[in-house]
């Protein structure tokens, strides 16, 4: 179908559900989709999409940065990180600041860089930021069960790694998120699948809508969760059959079961959220550098007035936080949401803000 069919579709079912509907997408590659193509722009008045916790750097901790910031102050240490990690606020510095004053933080473009910087330099520690959600767990488990196979004994991780059901989850049992759908993420459900949403069809009655990353996918999701809405059913339905299937990537699953296991894990905005995270097996204790290092998380210092938790929680838009577009720009970010390249606050400013100046 053609934007303008799928459109005159959306408007149809929208007519048809007869009231205000929130559809939430709980991935930071749709949301800046969304912004970058003017999508919401061309949803009925009665159709609302609210980004949600899909940006994996938004929704980890200060306390975590905080800790990636102390390990930068040890002289034997290595930092390797993912660009948008590095200007990240801490509770009162960056890694970008830290590296500024001499902390040896390098930017990699996967974790099999970190672990080449590990082989380079034997004598030093390099400790790479593992964050993400299921997408990029994976290849942080490879390159974990690798360093172990070849004895490179100094190179750890200090991770972070995220879940998205039980956050889905955590988001359905909050009384303050407006919710009656999801668009699921496409780059997590290659690898996990289809099954893991269902018990949110099951046991919530919210539809799932598994969708690519087109405009055009996007539509389409949006109207299928509509169309489900208006049957009056809630079901796993897959818009993004051209990369996802039912059972996802089993190797990759099997990797993550070998390295990883379910721990709980402190969210942005969501809080603690117990079986969400993934800690590293104490198989591979001498590559967590939590443990290896003795890396403390403390509690962590956060700007009074920013409103990153609620933005991540599709409570509020990134224009109903004071600090939007004054204090807080991508020049000057008091929090993630504006930072990453996936952030809700990043997106609107590029995009909605400046679109509607």
């Amino acid at each position: 179908m053609t934007w303008n069919q799928l459109t005159g579709r959306i408007h149809e079912l929208a007519r048809l559900v007869g009231r205000d509907v929130y559809l939430m997408e709980v991935c930071g590659t749709h949301t800046m989709a969304a912004f970058r193509s003017g999508l919401r722009q061309l949803l009925p008045a009665n159709v609302h999409l609210i980004s949600g916790p899909g940006c994996p750097v938004c929704v980890t901790d200060t306390n975590y940065i905080d800790a990636a910031i102390e390990l930068t102050r040890r002289a034997d240490v290595t930092v390797a990180t993912f660009g948008d990690l590095l200007r990240v606020p801490g509770s009162d510095t960056s890694l970008e600041q830290e590296r500024a004053v001499g902390g040896d933080v390098r930017i990699v473009y996967s974790p099999t860089d970190a672990l080449m910087l590990a082989r380079q330099h034997p004598r030093r520690h390099v400790v790479f930021l593992g964050v993400g959600f299921e997408t990029t767990a994976p290849t942080v488990a490879f390159n974990i069960w690798t360093a172990a196979r070849d004895g490179v004994s100094n190179f750890h991780v200090l991770c972070a790694h995220k879940t998205m059901p039980r956050a889905m989850e955590a988001l359905l049992k909050d009384q303050t998120v407006r919710l009656d759908g999801f668009m699921c993420p496409g780059h997590v459900s290659v690898i996990t699948g289809l099954e893991m949403y269902e018990f949110i069809a099951r046991d919530y009655w919210r539809p799932c809508v598994v969708t690519g990353f087109e405009p055009a996918d996007m539509l389409e999701g949006i109207a299928m969760l509509l169309a489900q809405i208006v049957a009056g059913v809630a079901r796993v339905e897959n818009q993004y059959t051209r990369s996802v299937t039912r059972e996802g990537n089993r190797r990759a699953q099997e990797l993550l079961a070998e390295v990883f296991e379910p721990c709980d894990a402190s969210w942005r905005g969501l809080g603690v959220i117990p079986g969400s995270g993934l800690a590293i097996r104490p198989k591979y204790a001498a590559h967590d550098a939590a443990v290896a290092l003795g890396v403390t998380f403390r509690a962590a210092r956060v700007h009074p007035g920013c409103r990153c938790g609620d933005v991540l929680r599709g409570v509020v838009q990134p224009t109903q936080c004071p600090l939007f577009g004054k204090a807080c720009t991508p020049l000057s970010p008091f929090g993630p949401c504006m930072v990453s390249a996936e952030g809700t606050c990043a997106a609107h400013y590029k995009y909605g803000y400046r679109m509607a100046a």
